[in-house]
Parts: structure tokens; C-alpha cells; sequence
């Protein structure tokens, strides 16, 4: 569900696929991540998603102009989750509020692999 923002000069509508682009390429700015993951529905494995379909491992959902984020992440290994994690919450929400306006309400990183080199 997109997000409608109105003024004195018009409306706004921003699609939760341009916040989820946004999401996806501040995700991967980060230090330490490899790329975004996406179930395979077959096969039950989550596979490393190319930059052109990054949105497919991130989930938005937009509430009373208020968002929350889900991304799938693939890390790289050696790295303190932890640190990678909060680094992507932080880069993700400031991106996300400073691009749209919008307030961020939850950011999750979920961890669905290890990238060994």
C-alpha cells in the first residue's frame, strides 16, 4: 500500500517498491554485507539476490505514514553480526526518512546467511 502525503500544493504518493530501493541500496552500502537473500519457494534455500532485484529480499509495509522494513540479508563471514546489523538499521532509517520525509517505525535485519570467501 503506497503512502499518500497531502499539502497545500497537491498530493504526494511514494510505492513501497521505491522505499524498498531505497532500503535495498543503503542495505548494501554497508560495510560487511554481501547482498539481499530470497527464499526459493522450490526449494526451501534463500539464494544471493543480484542489485537489480535487491527489492525482493526486502519487505515494507506502511501504516498510518509510518513505515516498517523487513531485509533479508546475506553477510560476509568474520564480521560481528551484531555490529553489521545496527550499522544496516541505521544507514537504512536515516536514508529512508531523509529521502521520503517519512518517519521509520521499525527496521529488521534478518540474517538468512554466511558468506564464506
Amino acid at each position: 500500500m503506497p503512502v499518500n502525503m497531502s499539502s497545500d500544493k497537491g498530493n504526494i504518493t511514494i510505492d513501497n517498491n521505491v522505499i524498498a530501493t531505497i532500503a535495498g541500496i543503503s542495505a548494501m552500502e554497508s560495510y560487511g554485507i554481501v547482498g539481499m537473500a530470497s527464499k526459493n519457494a522450490a526449494d526451501g534455500f534463500f539464494e544471493l539476490l543480484k542489485f537489480e532485484n535487491l527489492t525482493k529480499g526486502i519487505y515494507v509495509d506502511t501504516e498510518h505514514e509510518r513505515i516498517n522494513i523487513q531485509l533479508h540479508v546475506i553477510i560476509e563471514y568474520g564480521i560481528r553480526i551484531s555490529t553489521v546489523a545496527q550499522n544496516v538499521m541505521d544507514r537504512v532509517r536515516f536514508n529512508v526518512e531523509s529521502l521520503t520525509g517519512l518517519e521509520v517505525d521499525t527496521i529488521e535485519v534478518l540474517v538468512e546467511g554466511i558468506r564464506m570467501d
